[in-house]
C-alpha cells in the first residue's frame, strides 16, 4: 500500500476548501494532459458543500465526466439516487453525469447493466473520491455476502451488485458499486471523513492493512497510487 497522506483540518470550512482544491487540481491536470477527465464522486451529505465550491471553480466542465462511486437500485430521480444528487449539483455547470442505474432490476441484472454502461469510458479514473461509514464500508463495499465479489472482481469488471449484510435503515435497498480493483487503479484516491470515531477507524484500518476486518482497510491496502485522507471534527 502507498503511504496515505492524512490531512487534518480544524473545521468544516477548511475541510471543504481543501477537498475542493484537490479535486479541482486533479481534474485540471487530467484535462491538460488528455483533454478530458473521468472522476467518481460519492453520495451522502458530506460532499454537497464541496460540490457548491466546485461549481464556482472555473474549470472546463464540458470535458468532465462524473459517475457515482456507488448507487442504490432505485428509479432514476429517486430521492435515494446518488446520480440524481450529482446531476442536481454539477450538471448545471456542464459536467456529464453517468448514471449507474437506469431502472429497478434484480441485483445481478443491475450490476451487469451498470458495468456494461461504463465500459466505454476512458478508464482508469483520474480520481475516485470516497467516503466511509461508521461500519468501515466505502462506496458500497460492505461487509456481507457480496464483499468478496467487490474485492476480487476480475480485471476489466468495473461495477458489481452488492447487498449489505445488514441493510442501512436510511437506505434499505441493494446497491451497485465500483469494484476494489477499479478504485485502486484510479490515478488518485481521496477519502473524506469527519468525527473522532471515523478517524479512529481509518487509523486502525491503515495500521492493519490487508488484514483489516474493515472493507476500507482491505480496499486501500491494494492501492499503489496516491491516497489523500481529509478529516475534520463533526
Amino acid at each position: 500500500m502507498t503511504d496515505p497522506q492524512l490531512r487534518l483540518h480544524p473545521d468544516k470550512s477548511a475541510f471543504t476548501a481543501a477537498i475542493a482544491g484537490d479535486v479541482a487540481a486533479i481534474i485540471a491536470a487530467a484535462i491538460d494532459a488528455r483533454g478530458q477527465s473521468l472522476v467518481a464522486f460519492p453520495g451522502g451529505s458530506t460532499p454537497r458543500p464541496v460540490f457548491e465550491r466546485l461549481c464556482d471553480t472555473p474549470l472546463p466542465w464540458d470535458k468532465v465526466t462524473i459517475l457515482p462511486t456507488d448507487e442504490r437500485i432505485v428509479e432514476p430521480g429517486h430521492m435515494l439516487s446518488n446520480a440524481a444528487a450529482l446531476s442536481t449539483s454539477l450538471a448545471p455547470v456542464g459536467a456529464t453525469i453517468v448514471p449507474l442505474v437506469t431502472r429497478v432490476a434484480g441485483d445481478a441484472d443491475a450490476g451487469n447493466e451498470a458495468d456494461i454502461r461504463v465500459q466505454s469510458l476512458a478508464w482508469p479514473l483520474d480520481l475516485v473520491w470516497l467516503g466511509m461509514g461508521t461500519d468501515g464500508h466505502t462506496a458500497s463495499i460492505f461487509a456481507g455476502p457480496d464483499l468478496a465479489n467487490a474485492l476480487d472482481a476480475p480485471d476489466g469488471r468495473h461495477i458489481v451488485a452488492v447487498r449489505p449484510g445488514e441493510l442501512p435503515a436510511e437506505a434499505p435497498v441493494s446497491r451497485v458499486t465500483l469494484t476494489a480493483r477499479s478504485i485502486r487503479a484510479a490515478q488518485s484516491i481521496l477519502l473524506s471523513i469527519t468525527g473522532v470515531r471515523k478517524r479512529e477507524l481509518i487509523e486502525a484500518a491503515l495500521a492493519d492493512g490487508a488484514d483489516s476486518p474493515l472493507p476500507i482497510g482491505q480496499v486501500l491496502a491494494g492501492a499503489t497510487n496516491p491516497v489523500t485522507i481529509h478529516w475534520c471534527p463533526e
